[in-house]
């Protein structure tokens, strides 16, 4: 994509797809679906993980998964009213973006 991302959208795109495991979901199912929309890295995603985390934005824990520790996110209030805040502002931001780039 020639579009780059800013880390707002990244925050908003990752809240996005861990909120829809309403029980949490783990690091590398995240960064398949982050990269159905955007391509990146484990090596981006994760501090993105964590600096939400550090915002509160996302609540952490570990649950054995064959043999290992296996680290879940979760998406809480704090984090969801991001993610109302990011979708709000997205539309708004995307409507004019589309209307400008519209042809004509």
């Amino acid at each position: 994509m020639v579009f780059n991302t800013g880390a707002a959208l990244l925050d908003a795109i990752v809240l996005s797809v861990v909120s829809r495991d309403l029980e949490g979901t783990y690091g590398y199912k995240i960064t398949q679906e982050v990269r159905e929309a955007i391509d990146i890295s484990e090596s981006t995603l994760y501090p993105v993980l964590r600096r939400l985390q550090k915002d509160e934005c996302l609540e952490v824990y570990d649950m054995e998964y064959g043999g290992r520790n296996r680290r879940y996110y979760k998406v809480t209030s704090k984090g969801n009213a991001q993610l109302a805040l990011y979708r709000s502002e997205w539309r708004r931001y995307s409507g004019k973006i589309s209307a400008i780039l519209r042809e004509v």
